[in-house]
């Protein structure tokens, strides 16, 4: 094998310090519209469905959920062609198995919330706007045992996503304040 050929095959097969400035991008933003799309839920969820501004907020809850929909499709496309940088060596294999599984169940959960969100409001008769900028595609008639459980299986999934993101928060504060490695900075990165 050529010297260019070595360098380019060593280059292809380590692993980057940090994430790349686009999944850290990805990363911050895809928490800051779930944070902010729980929230518009659990407030949706404090008022009757016929009050003003209850449409209004659901639009937006639908929106921002299309939205992390369509991240987390790119952010998985970004992951699958970028390597995510290495642990630090000082972290049990257990733990290593633990964060990967739950990076994997976090990636899944962002995009089936969003698909149950969806199929819950066109099972139930009713179109999905995408910001106003149009109506998402309409796959299916309106089923209201399909909407029944799709809410079920909605509000479930979302009940998930939060004990997990606390769950993935307090790993992290844990390897800053505790374990004092390199894990958080892999993801602080500017």
């Amino acid at each position: 094998m050529s010297m260019p050929a070595q360098a380019l095959n060593a280059v292809s097969t380590t692993r980057p310090a940090t994430y790349t400035k686009v999944a850290i991008a990805m990363h911050w933003s895809i928490a800051l519209l779930i944070f902010l799309n729980v929230a518009l839920g659990f407030f949706m969820e404090t008022f009757p469905k016929k009050a003003p501004g209850h449409d209004e907020v659901l639009f937006y809850h639908a929106s921002f959920g299309t939205l992390i929909f369509l991240l987390a499709v790119f952010r998985l496309f970004w992951r699958s062609t970028h390597k995510p940088p290495a642990l630090p060596s000082s972290i049990p294999t257990w733990q290593r198995g633990m964060a990967h599984t739950l990076h994997w169940i976090l990636y899944s959960l962002m995009l089936l919330v969003p698909v149950t969100g969806y199929l819950h409001r066109i099972a139930g008769g009713h179109d999905v706007s995408f910001f106003g900028l149009g109506n998402l595609p309409v796959l299916i008639g309106k089923d209201e045992p399909l909407r029944l459980l799709t809410d079920t299986l909605h509000v479930s999934l979302v009940w998930v996503l939060c004990i997990l993101v606390v769950g993935h928060i307090g790993a992290a504060l844990k390897h800053r304040f505790f374990d004092r490695d390199s894990v958080i900075q892999r993801m602080l990165r500017v």
